[in-house]
């Protein structure tokens, strides 16, 4: 059986960990601090994510990086976004050209505004499989019915890794566009701050389509203009990942919109947090992309004035309703 190193031991990386063990594969997941590798091993329990969840027997964790990718023949990489290119530059030497990478996390880089598998790519000089969709790892975890989809240039290489993460209750789909995946999970994110923000401030139903809608036009322009199809904003990758992180509070991002609308700042919610929210980060990279491709993007923009700028939540909302009337497309 292949052996598979995952490289990050948050919530999503534990979950797919524990997924590939139980269907047999050898698997080795990485995790930045000893006590954390230890508790795998020993416990079978992740002390820091998903703490209830009872991993199984075959999972073998380590926090010697250079351990983790030594015999690995699939890396998956669950890094958190801005963190990506500073533990995957230590082991660009101990890869295999062979050894295949996909990506599993959301975001986009602050300094390069690259998102996750074109940072891995840079670095490796390869290509990078994305794995993403609606899934929450909690559920996954559960064993729920859960679709994503993998993406990537090469169609037998997808399709060797739909077969590898397919199970019985998680259905993985295949396609070309990697480049819209990303964007689709990267942005809706940022959209998912202003979801929760929303919710808080009790704008009502009609606020909320209108903004999921809207903010689905800017995850398709911005990702048409990185040479996305368009196509791919309305499958999991895209209009669903962004329906399922905007309308449950299992969302990290989504809980610190609703945080900030009920008056907390974001100085509070993220010391109060263990988990990542990659939205707040993004907001930032966004904007700087967005003024780069000169094209819009209201609602991140408001989205990145509330988190950086102080603005009022309030403020924010009559700023996007009463701005110029356009056409809907454009």
């Amino acid at each position: 059986m292949p052996y598979i190193a995952v490289i990050g031991a948050g919530s999503w990386g534990t979950t797919l960990a524990s997924l590939l063990s139980k269907k047999g594969f050898d698997v080795i997941i990485w995790a930045r601090r000893k006590e954390v590798a230890e508790s795998i091993n020993y416990n079978k329990q992740n002390p820091d994510y998903l703490s209830e969840i009872i991993l199984p027997n075959n999972l073998v964790a380590t926090d010697n990086i250079f351990e983790a990718v030594e015999k690995a023949r699939y890396i998956v990489n669950a890094v958190p976004t801005q963190y990506i290119r500073g533990v995957f530059s230590q082991i660009v030497n101990q890869v295999d050209n062979e050894v295949m990478i996909v990506s599993v996390s959301k975001g986009i880089e602050k300094d390069s505004l690259k998102t996750p598998s074109m940072i891995l790519k840079e670095l490796f000089k390869r290509d990078v499989y994305v794995l993403s969709g609606p899934s929450f790892a909690i559920e996954v975890a559960q064993e729920r019915p859960t679709a994503v989809t993998v993406s990537g240039n090469d169609k037998t290489k997808r399709l060797i890794l739909q077969e590898i993460f397919s199970t019985n209750y998680f259905r993985v789909y295949e396609h070309e566009d990697s480049v819209g995946a990303e964007i689709g999970g990267a942005v809706k994110n940022v959209i998912a701050i202003a979801a929760g923000i929303c919710d808080a401030l009790e704008l009502g139903a009609n606020a909320k389509a209108a903004l999921i809608t809207r903010g689905l036009q800017e995850i398709m322009r911005l990702g048409k203009k990185m040479g996305a199809k368009e196509i791919t904003f309305s499958g999991l990758s895209g209009v669903g990942d962004l329906f399922l992180t905007c309308t449950s509070k299992l969302s990290r991002n989504y809980m610190v919109g609703y945080r900030i609308g009920k008056g907390e700042s974001i100085e509070e919610i993220s010391k109060s947090m263990r988990a990542v929210a990659e939205g707040v980060e993004t907001s930032f990279s966004l904007v700087k992309l967005l003024q780069t491709l000169n094209i819009e993007m209201p609602i991140t923009v408001e989205v990145y004035n509330v988190l950086y700028n102080g603005k009022d939540p309030k403020e924010a909302v009559e700023s996007l309703m009463n701005r110029t009337l356009k056409p809907e497309f454009y």
